[in-house]
């Protein structure tokens, strides 16, 4: 039996999604956002020197048909990527009204989100006074730090000292549907910090936010350090996903990365986590050595949009994007005959553009059968990749999608 697997490199939009000028980033509609194009024409035009130089260099992903995703997606052609097509390629186009990382993995999953999420959208005074109270509580502190709008590593630094000294735990929130909690490991503990965003996530879950995210860092005043010990409280997928489908056909199912957190630990056989992003590449490489015929790996790699795309650093993403090129062509080459592999992302998350947050844009959706040529899949639904991987695996038609590989 021949195995699948599914990489999510995470933010990797590629851009023209129709429905783009529905979301903003501080006011200014997506139209327009292209992360993949806009990161490579700032390469081409000697803007993305830092750790790195030149063109952007994709060889592997543009070898399957990267680069022709891109222009079907939104029309551009870019230095570094025109290679001719070997194999699948097109262009994912999204359903649900999001552009958050469950919403992007579920629908991928086979499950569009039915419901529209809840957003904090106060950039001050976030959150009503009765969450902030049962937060209190659950707390066993007297009140909360942030209660606002705010980047991880900067609300740390303006507020961790004062954290120190009173043991109330910083909350916040973004333009996602997120309730995240940071407080210092050893003042506050780690085990206490999980404990309480365990306990209101369910309240949250109700209120249709998606994630509970705990955040914690260490350190000293002037010098805290979030650490790799976050964790996702992630309102469970309204229907079976790609993952369910699989488990209960019997099959072995991976997940690597934020996978876990992501679908509530759900049709999940292992579970294989990292500190970073090199980590889980050692994972992904060692089951395109070993996985288990007819399986399924579903891997999510994060930090193209945790650590660059947030952070506006187009450089960063620059290098990112050429490392784990290096990776997929090291993975490529572990691929038994039959084996299906699929290089997608969840949704956008343009460095060049206004604001820090996600973009909305189609994403590509390319791979390979092993010992099977080129293909043009066009353009093609999210739901259609969970479709086409269960197809590939005997799993029978499931889930709103269509396969492509018919």
């Amino acid at each position: 039996m021949s195995r699948a697997f599914l990489i999510v490199m995470d933010s990797v939009g590629i851009g023209g999604a129709q429905d783009a000028d529905r979301f903003f980033n501080d006011g200014r509609p997506d139209t327009g956002a292209c992360t993949l194009g806009h990161i490579a024409m700032a390469c081409a035009a000697g803007a993305a020197e830092n750790g790195r130089s030149g063109v952007l260099r994709l060889p592997h992903l543009d070898a399957l048909g990267l680069g022709a995703a891109l222009e079907l997606a939104s029309g551009m052609r870019v230095p570094g990527l025109g290679a001719t097509p070997t194999g699948l390629w097109g262009a994912g186009n999204e359903v649900s009204p999001g552009k958050d990382t469950p919403s992007g993995h579920w629908e991928l999953a086979g499950v569009p989100v039915p419901w529209d999420w809840h957003y904090f959208t106060a950039h001050e005074g976030s959150f009503p006074p009765d969450l902030v109270a049962e937060v209190c509580a659950a707390a066993g502190a007297a009140g909360i730090l942030g209660n606002c709008h705010a980047s991880g590593t900067e609300i740390i630094a303006r507020l961790g000292e004062e954290h120190l000294k009173t043991g109330w735990p910083i909350c916040y929130t973004s333009a996602d549907s997120v309730f995240q909690i940071a407080a210092h490991e050893e003042a506050f503990g780690l085990p206490r910090l999980l404990q309480l965003c365990q306990d209101i996530a369910p309240r949250l879950h109700a209120m249709k936010v998606g994630r509970v995210i705990a955040r914690p860092f260490t350190g000293r005043p002037g010098a805290f350090t979030r650490t790799p010990n976050r964790r996702d409280f992630a309102i469970a997928p309204p229907a079976p996903t790609l993952l369910d489908w699989a488990e209960a056909e019997g099959r072995v199912t991976h997940a690597i990365g934020k996978i876990g957190d992501i679908f509530s630990h759900r049709g999940i056989t292992h579970l294989h986590k990292g500190k970073s992003d090199a980590d889980l590449a050692e994972y992904l490489l060692a089951l395109g050595a070993d996985a288990e015929d007819g399986s399924l790996t579903f891997a999510n790699f994060v930090e193209f949009d945790s650590l660059w795309g947030h952070r506006r650093d187009i450089s960063g993403y620059a290098r990112a994007l050429e490392w784990f090129d290096a990776v997929a062509g090291r993975f490529l080459g572990l691929m038994r005959p039959g084996d299906l592999a699929i290089f997608t992302a969840d949704h956008g998350n343009d460095p060049s553009w206004t604001g820090t947050d996600h973009t909305r844009e189609r994403v590509p959706v390319v791979g390979r059968i092993a010992g099977q040529g080129a293909r043009a899949l066009g353009q093609v639904a999210f739901a259609d990749v969970a479709a086409s991987v269960a197809a590939h695996l005997g799993l029978g038609p499931r889930g709103a999608g269509r396969s492509f590989l018919n």
